[in-house]
């Protein structure tokens, strides 16, 4: 038999399925990420299909049941759609980038609250905060890191244990942390932490101010973070969404 679940969720995709319905993935607050079926979702009088789009923070009614990987979408309330984010291709890009990795890199059916509270506020910092969106996609990005169980090592480094490493010309080693400016020298195939880059990225760990910062450094950020994620996660390709906004 059927489940009726009541919980919150974001919206992280939706695509066309058969003529008139529409198959949506959904990060729910109480069941982790799950697919459902609006059928006839694709009717311009659909209340729900309305509601489920990309990026919503909807409250939803489905009919779970463990033996089907599809659900049925009973009902779903907008209860924030972030019209802010859809009017900036800026917020736009690193909001889709969001919902991308939690779309690919979390696991069916896992809870996670502490993911599910961050992912809610990121959305309302891209839609309400001044911070560059590029800046706050940063600090949702080694938070999900951390989430994921790779969280990025910046406290010593990783072979001699140096914990002064501010002024050093650092690297980093993905399988093992940071090295400090005489540990870097014995590996190969390290990726240069340049001093404002190590400093940015203690701040966006410890979520502390970043206006000093210059976008160049943000965007270097986002380039390590992707590339310490591929060599975890091998199957990563990196982040997809950014290609549609070049």
């Amino acid at each position: 038999m059927s489940e009726i679940i009541k919980t919150e969720a974001v919206v992280l995709n939706k695509l066309n399925y058969g003529e008139t319905s529409s198959i949506v993935s959904l990060f729910t607050k109480d069941c982790g990420k799950l697919s459902v079926i609006i059928k006839g979702g694709r009717n311009p009088k659909s209340k729900i299909g309305f509601a489920a789009d990309p990026l919503n923070y909807i409250q939803t009614v489905f009919y779970k049941k463990d033996s089907r990987d599809l659900q049925i979408l009973k009902s779903a309330d907008i209860l924030s759609h972030y019209s802010n984010i859809k009017q900036d291709l800026e917020k736009l890009k690193y909001a889709f980038a969001v919902l991308e990795l939690v779309k690919k890199l979390t696991v069916e059916h896992e809870t996670n609250l502490k993911l599910f509270k961050g992912l809610i506020r990121i959305l309302e910092l891209f839609d309400s905060s001044n911070d560059k969106p590029k800046v706050l996609f940063g600090r949702f990005f080694i938070f999900f890191l951390t989430e994921l169980g790779y969280e990025i090592q910046l406290s010593k480094c990783a072979v001699c244990g140096q914990s002064n490493l501010q002024n050093m010309g650092l690297s980093y080693k993905f399988s093992l942390g940071i090295l400090c400016n005489n540990c870097k020298k014995i590996y190969a195939d390290i990726f240069p932490v340049a001093e404002e880059l190590f400093r940015f990225l203690i701040c966006l760990k410890q979520n502390k101010i970043t206006n000093n910062f210059r976008d160049f450094t943000a965007d270097r950020a986002i380039i390590f973070m992707e590339k310490y994620l591929r060599y975890h996660i091998p199957d990563f390709q990196g982040i997809q969404s950014f290609k549609s906004f070049k």
